[in-house]
């Protein structure tokens, strides 16, 4: 019996699919692999990668904070914000990378500094996902490849 997977966003809804074979969610206690037939859960997401495993394809997001409910058949996952890292473009992230480091270094106040530090923490990650991705088999697939 395969898993439904959705994932939500704060803005719109990233993916769904009726044939995961499993999830591999960045909970804030560390990662945690979800199979069919769970026991029921809900739990918090971390900033990380969340894998979704369809046979031999891979379909990864960057998520950042959020809740995940997980029952026997399905995984819901309302993410505080995420991408598709196919959707990632490592130009901007770069780009975005060295305005935050460039802001950090001009002293700001310890608000705007608290600010800096969470989008640099982001783009950090998603970098690192992005990386980690592309270094993958061809079997990673994009989300517009859902059947």
């Amino acid at each position: 019996m395969p898993l439904e997977v959705e994932v939500v966003s704060r803005v719109r809804r990233l993916y769904h699919t009726g044939h995961a074979e499993m999830v591999i969610i960045p909970g804030s206690e560390g990662e945690m692999g979800v199979l069919p037939n769970h026991a029921p859960l809900l739990t918090t997401l971390a900033f990380g990668e969340l894998r979704i495993v369809e046979g031999e394809d891979v379909v990864s997001f960057v998520v950042y904070g959020g809740v995940v409910e997980v029952r026997p058949d399905k995984v819901t996952v309302l993410a505080d914000d995420a991408d598709s890292v196919y959707e990632l473009d490592m130009v901007q992230i770069e780009e975005a990378r060295n305005r935050a480091r460039d802001l950090m270094a001009s002293s700001p106040s310890a608000g705007q500094r608290a600010e800096i530090a969470q989008e640099l923490r982001r783009v950090e990650i998603a970098a690192k996902v992005h990386g980690r991705v592309q270094g993958r088999s061809p079997r990673v697939r994009s989300v517009g490849d859902e059947d």
